[in-house]
């Protein structure tokens, strides 16, 4: 019984985490508008940038909704990893590992400098394990799949 729940909800955290980060930054790009962003993927060679930036934006708040939801999860998982590792070589790789660089403590709060790979690292972790064990039972396509075995 133990081991059904827990086969049931392992991998829940981890899709609603990863989903809600990508849902996060999607939302952000779109809330500043994909052209500020496409200047952003013009510098780092990315062709069509304005595309890009748009195709990246939605990819980013919808698959991330789709992660939370357990639906398509592993579909899904390629292309947000695609989105990360061109976010790791592209921007994050020439600043080391760690994600937190505390470089003053002032009155307003810390003031941080660029971060590393480390973050880049957790989103592909999390990807990668949800490519292998999918949704789990307590996702969309747990349901759906539970649905589809019992001939409704």
């Amino acid at each position: 019984m133990r081991q059904e729940i827990e086969k049931k909800w392992a991998l829940l955290p981890i899709r609603l985490m990863v989903g809600f980060g990508f849902v996060a930054h999607g939302y952000a790009k779109l809330g500043r508008g994909p052209d500020k962003f496409a200047v952003i993927l013009g510098a780092l060679g990315v062709p069509a940038p304005h595309l890009a930036a748009w195709v990246t934006s939605l990819l980013e708040l919808v698959g991330g909704l789709g992660l939370m939801a357990g639906l398509a999860v592993v579909p899904l998982t390629v292309p947000l990893a695609v989105v990360m590792l061109t976010a790791m070589f592209g921007v994050h790789l020439r600043y080391g590992f760690s994600s937190i660089r505390l470089e003053a403590l002032t009155p307003e709060g810390g003031k941080f400098g660029p971060i590393g790979v480390e973050l880049n690292l957790l989103y592909l972790a999390g990807l990668l394990s949800l490519a292998i064990g999918g949704g789990g039972a307590a996702s969309l396509d747990g349901v759906l799949r539970r649905w589809r075995s019992s001939g409704s």
